[in-house]
């Protein structure tokens, strides 16, 4: 072969990359249904050692609403969302003390079936990485918001155990008092419209599909006020001392990860793993930033962002920067759905989306998004590639994850948001399909992608 018949097949290779890295096939899906949840045993079967890692099935919230049309779970979501992020700027902002969400921000969007107490009562828990506290609703209740399990009772455990005022534990709370009768923590955990929980700080064994983890510190709430609904509570995967991470951080190795499936395409659950095989092969990490205001928070280096294979202009990592004070910056967050961006980051992603996506035909604005297509009568269409470059590693977004259905008439919108607030958050919709991986022994976050297979 010549030089010339050399030269013409490597520009034809480079052609045909380029235009790889700038477009890809977007399958047009209508918003998903919720499935019905399986049918849960009360005692699980399911036993492994010790040593084994703890694999678990996440459910979406909308679980739980099958009476719902796809159209009103789409708008309760994003109404939901935006109450999330509101707290989630507040607490960053240090004007909310302990939970960040929980009953007044639907606690995340995710939850799991498990055991408390002893015998076990399996009851749903809510999980999010945005929060540190354990707590579940219990009787008595002076007041309690309906829940799809009966409540609680910790006179039934055996190994309920109230914590002594005096105990390390109880100082770990932000907000903590003392029972004069019995001696034993109290703790209430507030949030900015008002709403709270408060009861007895406790510990109490919890079972997960046949695995027994004691003495896990937690609330047991008696009085919990707010509009969240269906689940008894939250299991907290926050970074801070009371978390479940954290305290389980000796037997798991200080390793869990999740993998969010995107819901219109699989009915296949999502899936959570604690424990060495937590971590995949796959990943890219990214180092971990610590926040000395704050310790709840997962904070990652978001360095720029590409469009159509192209760096964004605009978008630099000083827009992302989280300085001295404990301002800025970005977290990975599993219970906020839409990205939100710095307003000077999101105008350029936008834009520069909009000139990619120029051959679609535009819509009208949809709540939270300002940049929507009519794509009515495709079955596919031709979209701009969108990276997000961390420190050390590059998340390249199926069309899926950015560009969404916001009703059941084709109308697509772009995914992302732009916040006034200084806090940027990556959320779920963006992380669909990669297993994210948090090795905080290693104090790195991971995306592997294709990772619910």
């Amino acid at each position: 072969m010549d030089f010339h018949s050399i030269l013409k097949y490597l520009l034809l290779f480079f052609f045909i990359s380029t235009a790889a890295s700038e477009f890809q096939t977007l399958t047009l899906r209508s918003l998903p249904t919720p499935s019905p949840l399986p049918l849960f045993p009360d005692s699980q079967s399911l036993q492994s050692s010790p040593d084994a890692p703890l694999t678990l099935d996440l459910h979406h919230l909308d679980s739980l609403s099958l009476n719902k049309t796809p159209t009103d779970l789409f708008n309760l979501r994003l109404h939901r969302d935006t109450l999330r992020v509101h707290a989630l700027n507040s607490r960053a902002a240090g004007f909310s003390s302990s939970v960040v969400s929980g009953l007044s921000q639907g606690s995340g969007e995710y939850f799991t079936r498990l055991g408390v107490g002893t015998p076990p009562r399996y009851l749903y828990m809510v999980l999010d990485t945005g929060s540190d506290v354990v707590w579940l609703q219990c009787s008595p209740c002076r007041k309690c918001y309906s829940q799809s399990d009966p409540i609680f009772n910790p006179y039934k455990s055996k190994s309920f155990a109230g914590i002594p005022c005096s105990s390390p534990l109880c100082r770990r709370l932000d907000s903590s008092g003392c029972s004069t009768r019995r001696h034993t923590c109290l703790y209430q955990v507030s949030y900015g419209d008002g709403s709270f929980t408060t009861g007895d700080f406790a510990t109490e064994t919890l079972t997960f599909r046949g695995n027994k983890i004691a003495k896990v510190a937690l609330g047991c709430g008696h009085h919990n006020e707010g509009l969240f609904v269906g689940a008894a509570g939250l299991l907290g995967l926050g970074r801070g001392r009371l978390s479940f991470p954290s305290q389980t951080g000796i037997r798991f190795n200080h390793k869990f990860s999740y993998c969010l499936v995107d819901r219109s395409a699989s009915s296949k659950p999502s899936s959570m793993v604690f424990g060495d095989a937590a971590i995949s092969r796959l990943a890219r990490f990214t180092p971990l930033i610590r926040n000395p205001k704050l310790d709840t928070f997962y904070y990652v280096g978001l360095i720029g962002i590409s469009v159509g294979g192209v760096r964004v202009r605009g978008v630099s990592p000083s827009l992302f920067k989280l300085d001295s004070a404990g301002n800025g910056g970005v977290i990975i967050d599993s219970g906020t759905s839409v990205t939100r961006l710095t307003r000077p980051a999101y105008t350029a992603l936008r834009d520069a989306f909009r000139v990619g996506a120029r051959h679609l035909k535009r819509g009208p604005e949809f709540s939270l998004f300002d940049t929507c297509y009519d794509l009515s009568g495709q079955s596919s269409v031709k979209v701009p590639t969108v990276v997000l470059h961390f420190r050390g590693a590059d998340m390249a977004l199926p069309a899926t994850n950015y560009l969404i259905p916001v009703d059941e008439n084709g109308s697509f919108c772009f995914a992302f948001a732009g916040t006034i607030s200084g806090l940027s958050i990556i959320g779920n919709i963006q992380q669909q399909g990669f297993r994210v991986v948090y090795d905080l022994a290693g104090s790195r976050i991971g995306f592997a992608p294709r990772g619910c297979t």
